[in-house]
């Protein structure tokens, strides 16, 4: 049998206010195969998507899931979160951090369940915050709730989100920004409005002017937004907010229901870690089938159809957009809300992109061909995975071979007012808008349609550009600043693939009583006649805030001069280095604006009063061996 046909048209009902437990109603917009004009007789599977971005979002929500989903037999619920749009609760929205949110999403689905239009099988669809909510509804194990899609979701917004290493993860205050401009607490006040819109095209000044200050930026006008701003901002110690169920669904999986689930994500998503943990936590808990899914995107990447991202391409096989999306997705909730064959149980349980092995020139749009191709395996990690230490030398080597018992150490100035710039990363949200042109009527081209990152989201080529956020005259390649320590293998003699997580352990000292590590980790082309320099493609990178370096349950600071051994776990990716290409580990103490920039002074988090530069040392002698652990596919 083949995949449900678009046989309907559609019919639906705005606004239907569904109510909570607790007696607060959120509006659903509930769409409904027709014929005619009429809605079909018959129980029907229902496709569930609830959101805090506004469920009549057209090319978010209604074209990708309500006009493609009822025309072929399913009734589609799109809701709006608590807070959120038409839904009740003002001023119990907190962007990620709703403690209500697993009961919220328990409660819709059995009211679906009772309505005489269901048959009681509810599946589940929506990326970023539209995947958090489905696994926080599994966590409550809703009887009714059959399947999902859980795509571009972290599980743990302490550590994939807004916290990682320690650091703060400044894409959260652009994302603030995103929620604060369309939220009811100031949908009626013109000039509120004005001063979050006016403050989010200018955030890069914003950031640039740390520390906040609580009523210092235009967040205070949403007093439940600007609180989660401080919680990201202040709170790096794991406290009772991050251990809530919705912060931390991670630490609760062993209560998720036992239904058949897809995790989609991308390696330059900066949720990578999330996706595929939680893939290989339910397929070893669960006895329905998981299955994961991990393209060369962005957070945006699979759904827009993207087959670059950043400044690299990765050729047609990489572009997925809402056509193979949805083909993929109605194979999945055809089998398990309407029972037809599709074969899902014989695919392979996970799909993966292998990036690299393109051509390495400059394209007509003048990108790097960076190439890959997708492969079918059985479980995460792979099982062939064969785990390697190469070790960092004096001088910047990258070997096998151990170091010396006398190696000389690297030591660098950290200087908080000139922060090594964030080129191109995994990140999302980090926007400024594009000011609206003189003449243009500012209400014909909303918020959401004019922003830009402030840095490449995806990958590029790790130099210094005029238009790059934080860069600075001469412009340098990344390698060539004094504060970047780079340690990298000779050219490659063979084709050596890298999937997985990766792991930089590093023995470190400071002047300070707190700095920040960066860790990164890059795929180095050599020189030719399209990139004389070479092109060095950042694949991964993570931070550790030294004060956090024994757990984040209560911060230490460091002795100035003493040597600590730190690590820094750099998220998972899955990359070809081709013969001729380096294997290359670039360490410094700043990522700027992707991480708020340690000021080195040890004053409480996001509080100092001053900044001062940091003598920061990595040892690379056999005593105090720092290296990186790689996983390596045979």
């Amino acid at each position: 049998m083949g995949p449900s046909s678009p046989d309907h048209g559609v019919v639906v009902a705005k606004d239907v206010m569904v109510p909570m437990r607790d007696g607060v109603r959120l509006a659903a917009d509930i769409y409904w195969p027709a014929i005619d004009g009429e809605r079909v007789d018959g129980p029907l599977p229902t496709i569930l998507g609830r959101t805090s971005y506004d469920k009549t979002w057209p090319e978010l929500w209604v074209a990708p899931v309500a006009d493609y989903f009822a025309p072929r037999g399913y009734a589609v619920v799109l809701q709006d979160q608590r807070g959120r749009s038409a839904s009740e609760g003002t001023g119990q929205y907190h962007h990620t951090a709703n403690p209500l949110e697993g009961q919220d999403g328990y409660d819709t689905v059995e009211w679906i369940a009772a309505q005489d239009w269901s048959d009681g099988r509810i599946g589940m669809v929506g990326s970023s915050h539209g995947g958090i909510v489905q696994t926080a509804a599994s966590l409550h194990r809703p009887p009714h709730l059959t399947a999902i899609w859980v795509d571009v979701a972290p599980t743990n917004i302490f550590s994939h989100q807004s916290r990682e290493g320690g650091a703060m993860s400044l894409q959260m205050f652009g994302a603030l920004f995103m929620h604060a401009h369309d939220s009811q607490e100031i949908r009626d006040d013109p000039a509120a409005l004005r001063e979050v819109i006016e403050g989010w095209e200018d955030i890069g000044r914003l950031v640039s002017e740390m520390p906040f200050r609580p009523g210092e930026t235009p967040l205070y006008r949403v007093p439940n937004l600007e609180d989660v701003l401080f919680h990201y901002y202040y709170d790096g110690e794991y406290n009772d907010l991050w251990a809530m169920e919705t912060c931390d669904q991670a630490r609760h999986f062993a209560r998720a229901a036992d239904i058949p689930g897809v995790f989609s994500g991308g390696w330059y998503d900066p949720f990578a870690v999330a996706t595929t943990d939680q893939y290989a936590t339910m397929a070893a808990k669960n006895n329905t089938p998981q299955r994961l899914l991990m393209g060369p995107w962005t957070h945006q990447g699979m759904r827009n159809g993207a087959t670059r991202f950043g400044d690299v391409e990765f050729g047609p096989e990489a572009g997925f957009g809402s056509h193979v999306y949805n083909s993929l997705r109605l194979r999945w909730f055809d089998r398990w809300l309407k029972d037809i064959e599709t074969g899902v149980e014989d695919d392979s349980p996970v799909r993966i992109f292998v990036m690299g092995g393109g051509s390495g020139r400059r394209n007509e749009q003048g990108r790097l061909e960076h190439g890959g191709a997708w492969r079918s395996e059985r479980q995460w990690p792979l099982e062939q995975t064969v785990l390697r230490t190469l070790h960092m030398r004096a001088g910047g080597g990258l070997t096998d071979a151990p170091p010396r018992a006398d190696e000389f150490p690297s030591t660098y100035i950290h200087d908080p007012d000139h922060p090594v710039p964030s080129i191109a990363a995994s990140v999302t949200g980090l926007s400024e808008l594009v000011r609206v042109p003189g003449g243009v009527d500012p209400a014909q081209w909303p918020p959401r349609y004019r922003a830009r990152p402030l840095l490449i989201e995806g990958g590029a080529h790790q130099k210094e550009e005029p238009d790059r956020f934080g860069s600075m005259p001469p412009y340098p390649l990344l390698e060539e600043r004094s504060d970047v320590l780079v340690f990298e293998t000779e050219p490659l003699e063979e084709d050596i693939e890298i999937t997985g997580g990766v792991a930089v352990t590093l023995w470190v000292s400071s002047s300070a009583a707190d700095t920040d590590f960066t860790a990164k980790l890059l795929d180095v082309y050599p020189s030719s006649d399209d990139y004389p320099e070479g092109y060095h493609l950042n694949l991964a990178d993570s931070i550790i805030r030294c004060r956090f370096r024994d757990g984040y349950n209560k911060a230490e600071l460091m002795e100035p001069g003493t040597a600590y051994e730190v690590r820094i776990n750099l998220p998972p990716t899955s990359n070809k280095f081709v013969v001729g290409h380096r294997i290359r580990v670039d360490v410094a103490s700043s990522s700027f604006p992707k991480f708020d920039i340690n000021p080195n002074t040890g004053e409480a988090l996001g509080r100092h009063t001053h900044t001062v530069k940091a003598s920061n040392t990595v040892f690379t002698e056999a005593a105090r061996p720092s290296h990186v652990v790689l996983p390596i596919i045979p």
